[in-house]
């Protein structure tokens, strides 16, 4: 490695949210490996609970802790410093609390003068900053291409919620990504309401791709081409999909564990008692608040399909929340476990899961392909819905039927889960699974290669600017 290489010096700042912070501390442990230089952003409590950086690692990633402002006017629970931690309805406090760090940030920014400047799509204000110490920029989308085009919003395009039924006039080849009626006013919400500061997200998102040296993105051209084609023509932007960062070794029970001690000990205890395949793991993330009769119709399915199933179930009350002897009728070939964050990384390795039924987050997904497991959506909010229709529509997932208004039942929760883990209807699903398993998503050669061209661009200073995906 030359001099000038291992002065490589890259700044992350990702949202607030472990499903953006768990990708960007990937994506460093990533370029760490090649020797490039990583200050990785956040609050205090956030980096606390990031996985451990390899030690022989830690002299390229410094994790740089950042107090989140305590604003009287939009207060926060106690220790609240993720999305994890709040409520639905305290969403916009946490947006203009992590606008607040824009100053200690500029302050890091002016006194390191890195490389470049590796962002989230929150963050409008990194521009100007960026643009003041004439530092690069990227921006870093944690989700699929297929979702980012969607969500491409420019400002003489402002798309009604009807129009959010259809693929956007702008994506030239057939395309199934898109809105259903109940979705449609929610999602546009999402793109075109305005937060607490008066911005919207998809305003934010077009300032940053507009004012970017290039996009990267957590996705593969061998698994979304055209999409990832697209997007670098609408962004007039070099897009560099970033492959899948699977794991260096696939855990197999006992012997990959990394889970010895504390309440999740009992529950792999339990997965080494269970048939390789058969178990299905169930869990929703943390942005959506279920409903109660959701979380029952969702029980009674589950008891319904027959399968074995682990239900990682953030209730205050499970027993409240659970019908009423469901315990009892499902003990033995369920467990349902409440207590703790779930190592949902180390679940979905074990040996006997053989399927997820889960709400189609996009890292989530990713993590489920690359053990090539079944996949069972059920999506609520943001880019959910849009994620399924593209898995559903490569052949690798099915989706909870639901009706016109929304709501699915304890009928369409079994039924999908018997059809994609035992049934001979799904038996070209699971064989496509293990397919994009060992193609694709767990390939550790294809998606080098992905992090590579990435690296290279990153030492060369953005020279090969002109090599569009």
């Amino acid at each position: 490695m030359s001099e000038k290489e291992a002065e490589v010096h890259v700044v992350m700042l990702p949202w607030l949210a472990f499903g953006h912070l768990i990708p960007f501390f990937d994506l460093s442990i990533a370029l760490a490996k090649s020797g490039i230089h990583v200050s990785f952003l956040s609050t205090p409590r956030n980096i606390q609970r990031l996985p451990k950086i390899p030690q022989y690692l830690s002299p390229f990633i410094h994790l740089i802790p950042l107090s989140l402002p305590h604003l009287p006017s939009h207060p926060l629970p106690d220790n609240a410093e993720a999305t994890v931690d709040i409520p639905p309805d305290q969403m916009h406090s946490l947006k203009i609390a992590f606008d607040h760090l824009q100053a200690p940030i500029k302050n890091f920014l002016a006194n390191k003068l890195p490389n470049w400047l590796i962002v989230d799509f929150f963050p409008d204000w990194a521009v100007d900053i960026a643009q003041d110490w004439k530092i690069p920029l990227i921006t870093n989308l944690v989700g699929s291409a297929s979702t980012t085009v969607f969500f491409w919003a420019p400002e003489e395009d402002h798309r009604s919620p009807r129009d959010l039924m259809f693929p956007p006039k702008w994506v030239d080849f057939p395309s199934k990504v898109f809105c259903r009626g109940h979705e449609a006013g929610t999602m546009h919400s999402v793109l075109y309401g305005l937060d607490a500061v008066g911005k919207s997200a998809g305003a934010r998102l077009e300032k940053l791709l507009n004012s970017s040296r290039a996009v990267a993105i957590r996705t593969s051209p061998a698994f979304e081409p055209d999409y990832l084609k697209l997007l670098s023509e609408i962004t007039k932007r070099p897009v560099f999909p970033l492959g899948f960062l699977p794991p260096e070794k696939k855990s197999k029970g006992m012997g990959g564990r990394t889970i010895e001690d504390g309440p999740w000990c009992k529950v792999f205890d339990w997965l080494d008692r269970q048939k390789p395949g058969s178990v299905v793991f169930v869990s929703f993330g943390s942005e959506y608040k279920f409903k109660k009769e959701e979380v029952l119709e969702i029980a009674h399915g589950l008891e319904l399909s027959g399968l074995p199933f682990l239900w990682a179930l953030r209730e205050p009350n499970p027993d409240e929340a659970l019908p009423l002897g469901f315990s009892q009728r499902t003990v033995g070939r369920g467990f349902v476990q409440t207590e703790g964050w779930a190592p949902q990384r180390e679940i979905l390795g074990h040996p006997s899961i053989g399927g997820s039924l889960f709400h189609s987050g996009w890292g989530s997904i990713i993590e489920t392909a690359i053990y090539g497991h079944c996949l069972v959506l059920l999506p609520f909010v943001i880019d959910q819905p849009l994620n399924a229709r593209l898995m559903v529509d490569k052949g690798l997932a099915v989706e909870v039927e639901r009706d016109e208004d929304g709501t699915f039942t304890r009928y369409g929760v079994a039924s999908s889960l018997r059809k994609a883990m035992v049934s001979k209807e799904g038996e070209r699903l699971r064989a496509l699974a293990k397919e994009a398993a060992d193609g694709v998503f767990g390939n550790r050669e294809v998606n080098d290669d992905c992090i590579e061209k990435f690296v290279d661009y990153l030492k060369s200073g953005g020279a090969q600017e002109k090599e569009l995906v």
